[in-house]
């Protein structure tokens, strides 16, 4: 180091700072500026959680049920936030990706609990919500599902586990009925992927329907990933049943139902509510024709302010409703309502507060037996015409 910059250095320093005075001096006084008014203070944030499969072949439906609880977060953000007790509060989503597969679904909802957020919105399939229950449970935190329909989920009995559709008891019975009173079938196939909610739904269609008298053909199952059906539906064309019955998601049921018509079987294709989408109508194209399907819920077309939430999703996310983003939509507005009435934003507080909800939201009005399912809960038929869904009735 050079020691003669560093003795003169506080010399030459000393120098400046009394000429810089010095020049001060001589200077006019500077006016006054107003006074500032002090910065408001930013509001206190409380997160809810969002888990769904963002990738993956139904990612759309994740999105899906992701878009409707981002759109009541940034309602209620744009209204000036959520008053509870005397603090207001905005809120926050956090969203996770589970995949559509249950080791993922668990390792979610682990990185949901350690973010600090109160509530869970999800998830979307039955096989990713039933093992993540458990871990929302030990977190003493409030978990809504706006689509999973597997009774299992709320016979586990956690006192943190609700949803707000009707499960697969009612919906399956459903199915059944109306193979049996509006098709007139007398036999039906019946074909399952292997999930949690695809078998579910299937064993609950296989037990009505025979209890109907419609004759069982065939039961056949498949996996969640597969596109080539050929195998199971060339043994299920032997057997000329007037319904086939599956148990699954679009993604699938859409190669399978393209493959029903070149197969040339004359059969009604039965589904349950993940197949019941816009997206199914695109993926079967030409075949899109022989499907009727049924929605755990009453139908968007037909809430009081369903096409109004059509118009502000289409807006917002310039794509079009699936299925069940009005429902997590209101499970948003649920868990905001819960904390307006604990007076408190913790997990024990919500979840304490969630039996007693009755709120009115876009779907209804919301409320709970005492194993979480929602009370009176709704069935919807469709049918594709035209290319598109098409509403045919609604089952309480």
């Amino acid at each position: 180091m050079n020691q003669t910059l560093f003795k003169v250095a506080p010399l030459a320093i000393a120098a400046a700072v009394a000429l810089a005075a010095c020049g001060k001096k001589e200077e006019a006084a500077p006016k006054a500026e107003p006074a500032k008014a002090a910065a408001a203070p930013a509001a206190e944030v409380i997160k809810v959680g969002h888990v769904g499969p963002l990738t993956g072949g139904i990612a759309h439906l994740g999105k899906d049920n992701e878009n409707g609880a981002r759109l009541a977060v940034e309602e209620i953000n744009a209204a000036g936030g959520i008053k509870v007790g005397d603090k207001t509060f905005k809120l926050e989503l956090v969203a996770e990706d589970d995949k559509a597969d249950p080791k993922e679904g668990t390792l979610a909802a682990q990185k949901i609990v350690d973010s600090g957020a109160v509530a869970i919105v999800g998830h979307l399939n039955s096989g990713t919500t039933i093992p993540a229950s458990k871990i929302y449970a030990d977190a003493n935190m409030t978990q809504i599902s706006p689509s999973a329909t597997n009774p299992k989920y709320t016979e586990q009995g956690f006192k943190t586990a609700f949803r707000v559709v009707a499960n697969d008891n009612q919906q399956g019975a459903v199915l059944a009925n109306y193979a049996a009173d509006t098709l007139k079938a007398k036999t039906i196939a019946i074909v399952d992927d292997r999930t949690a909610y695809g078998q579910g739904l299937a064993d609950v269609v296989e037990k009505v329907a025979k209890e109907k008298g419609i004759k069982v053909v065939g039961r056949e199952f498949t996996n969640d990933k597969a596109t080539d059906f050929n195998a199971i539906l060339t043994k299920i064309r032997g057997a000329k049943p007037d319904v086939i019955m599956y148990g699954g998601m679009d993604a699938t049921a859409g190669p399978m139902a393209k493959q029903i018509k070149q197969l040339g079987i004359k059969a009604t294709f039965l589904a349950g509510d993940g197949v019941c989408s816009p997206e199914f109508v695109k993926l079967a194209g030409d075949a899109a024709g022989i499907l009727t399907c049924s929605m755990a819920g009453e139908a968007v077309e037909k809430l009081a302010k369903g096409a109004e939430f059509v118009d502000k999703y289409k807006k917002r996310f310039n794509q079009d409703v699936q299925i069940y983003s009005p429902y997590s939509y209101d499970a948003v507005y649920i868990i905001a309502d819960a904390m307006k009435r604990a007076g408190k934003a913790d997990r024990a507080s919500i979840t304490a507060a969630m039996p007693t909800t009755n709120y009115n939201g876009l779907t209804g009005t919301i409320a709970f037996d005492d194993k979480g399912d929602i009370k009176g809960g709704a069935i919807s038929m469709f049918k594709v015409n035209n290319g598109k869904l098409e509403y045919v009735s609604t089952v309480r």
